[in-house]
């Protein structure tokens, strides 16, 4: 007898709810019972009235296993949609971090130099230190963060995974 045992893909999923107390704590616990694990997650308002908000979740999971997340999450009363970007095709997918940096003589140096080339700006900076903001996709800020490591890290703080399907459809 063989069991096969279907490979686990990043998907990146939009759900579309009620901005209510306590909506984000039913999601995530939907998360945790079934044994799902949330790699990045984000939140925020996406109508003028404050009474819808857009969660994007981040989460590795087989074809069948996604199925069933999706399928639970609609059953959410207050969620509206679910679209699983990945399984959409084209979307576009940023994340935004603050990277600081000990900077002194030939480190401040290498770290403005390095902070030019990935595109990163400096948004606070003292004599010893510097603060980068950086936006792009995972494997950028990961790149420029362990490069960062290299010169003087001291400490990152990221937002997590917001993304958007491409084309004139909303997701």
């Amino acid at each position: 007898m063989h069991i096969s045992q279907e490979k686990a893909e990043r998907h990146t999923l939009a759900v579309i709810v009620d901005n209510e107390p306590g909506i984000l704590a039913r999601i995530a616990g939907l998360f945790t019972a079934r044994g799902y694990n949330i790699e990045s997650l984000t939140v925020s308002e996406i109508t003028a009235d404050k009474s819808v908000s857009r969660i994007t979740i981040v989460t590795s999971a087989s074809a069948a296993t996604m199925e069933q997340i999706i399928a639970q999450l609609d059953r959410l009363v207050p969620v509206h949609k679910v679209t699983d970007l990945t399984a959409m095709g084209a979307h576009v997918e940023r994340e935004l971090a603050l990277v600081k940096v000990r900077g002194t003589g030939d480190h401040r140096i290498e770290a403005l130099r390095l902070a030019d080339v990935y595109r990163a700006r400096v948004v606070d900076a003292t004599t010893s230190s510097f603060v980068f903001e950086v936006t792009g996709g995972i494997d950028k800020i990961d790149k420029f963060v362990e490069l960062m490591g290299e010169v003087g890290l001291i400490e990152v703080a990221r937002t997590g995974i917001v993304a958007i399907a491409r084309g004139k459809e909303p997701a």
